[in-house]
């Protein structure tokens, strides 16, 4: 017998955005309370109980070389500049922080920056 798959059509929920490579961010759980750095990519990851919204990662963090620490996104706060701007590591022109910004404040709410 053949069955015909049929479309979900549309979904509510949103795809999920990730905080880009050199933003600064700080670790608030598991014993990292206010341990300060920068995403420094992404790590797949087998076993443990926190991930990514894409359920396979967690974040790579430069937390002071050759340091470096895992955190999954609901433990990050991202961090602001006096302008209220996404602070990003290394130097970055201004529209692309500003950009950044933007596209971090669709995607969380304000308890989720710090300044």
């Amino acid at each position: 017998m053949f069955h015909e798959e049929k479309s979900k059509g549309p979904t509510s929920e949103k795809p999920w955005t990730r905080i880009p490579d050199g933003t600064k961010v700080r670790h608030t759980s598991d014993g990292h309370d206010g341990c300060d750095g920068f995403i420094d990519g992404l790590t797949e990851i087998i076993n443990g109980p926190k991930r990514n919204p894409d359920g396979k990662t967690l974040y790579r963090l430069n937390v002071g070389t050759p340091q470096r620490t895992l955190a999954a996104e609901a433990d990050l706060l991202i961090l602001l500049d006096q302008e209220g701007l996404v602070q990003v590591s290394g130097k970055s022109v201004l529209e692309y922080r500003r950009s950044v910004t933007k596209q971090l404040h669709h995607t969380f709410d304000d308890s989720r920056f710090a300044k």
